[in-house]
């Protein structure tokens, strides 16, 4: 596992030291680093990152609310398993939000956001030609965010945040890369036309393709059945 630094718990206040602690575990599972079935041991944790065992306890807590793990029993804690349930409800909020915040996108978009998301592109080509998943994963999310800022709804932008980190996990799924940079890349071209009903349906193209590529890799089916 990849080793952190120390988080300095004695010159922070203990609600900022959880919110490091809570940071860094959510990454590492969503960057794949701590895998589904993965325990979580409170001391083991405190020692690598050189804090007390408090705030990894409430980091822990914090990361069952969001989704991303659960107790198996009492006393054991580990990274969640995502199932098929997990995976088709979270593309149908996917596919009502973002399709919703692409028109929204491609009606008010200014010249400096597209320039913003042209520039993001740019960077997935780089990231995508060097396979760095890591850096794929963290630029396509933050295009996404890009999108739902530029939508100009606050209220969507709080409805996506709950559910924001484990959308992300999802997306470390889908290895297509090239696929994910070009549908990224007409994704974006629908915006930056100004026309509101192309943007949905390319965001809405994009969304069940990712959702298909997403079942094949963590399932081996075409389409995740509901339990």
């Amino acid at each position: 596992m990849t080793k952190i630094e120390p988080l300095g718990a004695e010159r922070e206040p203990l609600g900022a030291v959880r919110e490091r602690v809570l940071a860094a575990l959510r990454q590492e599972i969503i960057a794949g680093r701590l895998r589904p079935g993965d325990r979580l041991v409170e001391r083991e944790l405190a020692e690598r990152f050189g804090v007390s065992r408090v705030p990894v306890r409430e980091a822990i807590r914090a990361l069952v609310v969001e989704g991303f793990v659960h107790f198996e029993t009492p006393r054991r804690t580990v990274v969640r398993r995502l199932t098929p349930t997990d995976v088709a409800e979270l593309f149908e909020l996917r596919e009502a939000l973002e399709v919703y915040a692409a028109g929204l996108a491609a009606a008010r978009a200014t010249p400096r956001d597209l320039a913003e998301l042209a520039d993001l592109l740019d960077r997935a080509v780089t990231a995508t030609r060097a396979d760095d998943a890591e850096a794929i994963t963290d630029i396509n999310t933050r295009f996404h965010d890009r999108i739902l800022a530029m939508a100009g709804n606050s209220l969507l932008i709080s409805v996506m945040e709950p559910v924001d980190g484990r959308l992300r996990w999802l997306t470390r799924q889908n290895e297509e890369w090239p696929q994910l940079l070009t549908e990224h890349h007409e994704l974006y071209e629908s915006i930056a036309s100004g026309d509101p009903e192309r943007a949905r349906a390319h965001a809405l193209a994009h969304v069940q393709a990712n959702y298909r590529s997403t079942v094949r890799h963590l399932f081996g089916e075409t389409e995740a059945p509901r339990a």
